[in-house]
């Protein structure tokens, strides 16, 4: 069973929610092990990109496994959801951004991986309709 890709639409009006997912790697570790610099990012980015939080962040430490030890972050929003995991053994951060308001992913991503400090990342986007 295969799954098409979504193509970049035509214009805004084609849209209903734009999901980003966005992987940014070899972070530094001091950041990404921080619940209150998490949180301080999400409030940071949701003003960026003009996104009502609603609720309080939740960012939990978990993961008795090595490989996926690290913080996990959950902010609702008004037009849907932002999330991410922190990867202590990569100092990777895999952030997804989903909301049928429109945004651009690449400002999301460029401010995270300032943010995070990371060295490079990828950007993968659906826009769903």
């Amino acid at each position: 069973m295969g799954f098409a890709a979504a193509s970049r639409p035509d214009t805004v009006e084609d849209v209903w929610g734009i999901a980003s997912a966005i992987d940014i790697y070899n972070c530094d570790p001091a950041k990404i092990r921080d619940a209150e610099f998490i949180k301080q990012f999400v409030v940071e980015l949701c003003d960026l990109i003009e996104m009502k939080r609603f609720g309080e962040t939740q960012v939990v430490h978990f993961g008795e496994d090595e490989k996926v030890a690290g913080f996990s972050m959950v902010q609702l929003i008004e037009t849907s959801l932002i999330s991410a995991h922190f990867a202590n053994l990569t100092n990777t951060t895999y952030l997804d951004v989903f909301s049928c308001k429109v945004y651009d992913p690449d400002v999301v991503r460029d401010f995270a991986r300032k943010a995070f400090g990371g060295e490079t990342s990828s950007l993968h986007v659906t826009y769903r309709r």
